[in-house]
């Protein structure tokens, strides 16, 4: 029995025993900002969540910086401002539109034009070749092939 309680133990997975983090704010208006904020910045080191679902020490750190920073009064601009200047656009989840973020913006723009266009040349190019005629004689040997394959 008390090899199946250990193995148990080990099978529970960390996110359970993840702290959650408490914060109290003084109005419901900076509730909201630090709400919108967290869901709108990336976790630098999990690249594919936000602050809010991360459980990473990073994401933690921000999460408690963003919160000071709500309760300091800043608005969403400003946090977002010293935010990009510290990390970077990639601490965004829409990265503003900039010579450096193009690639990034018009990437899956530019992949379904070529896509489309890939499909027009091979369509036409399936009709531009002309249908195989057979001649006389070979289609007469077909048939003798055929006759002798059906006896």
């Amino acid at each position: 029995m008390k090899n199946w309680l250990f193995v148990l133990f080990i099978l529970i997975p960390a996110p359970f025993h993840a702290a959650i983090d408490v914060y109290k704010f003084q109005n419901s208006s900076q509730e909201a900002i630090y709400k919108k904020m967290i869901d709108e910045l990336r976790c630098l080191v999990c690249q594919n969540q936000n602050l809010s679902s991360s459980n990473a020490a990073l994401a933690q750190d921000l999460r408690q910086q963003t919160y000071e920073m709500v309760l300091s009064g800043k608005s969403h601009d400003e946090i977002v401002v010293y935010m990009t200047q510290r990390y970077g656009d990639f601490v965004l989840y829409r990265p503003p539109f900039k010579l450096i973020t193009a690639l990034l913006w018009l990437g899956p723009l530019l992949l379904l034009f070529v896509g489309i266009g890939v499909l027009i040349i091979t369509l036409n190019k399936k009709k531009s070749v002309p249908e195989q005629l057979l001649s006389e004689a070979e289609s007469s040997h077909i048939k003798q092939l055929l006759e002798v394959g059906e006896k």
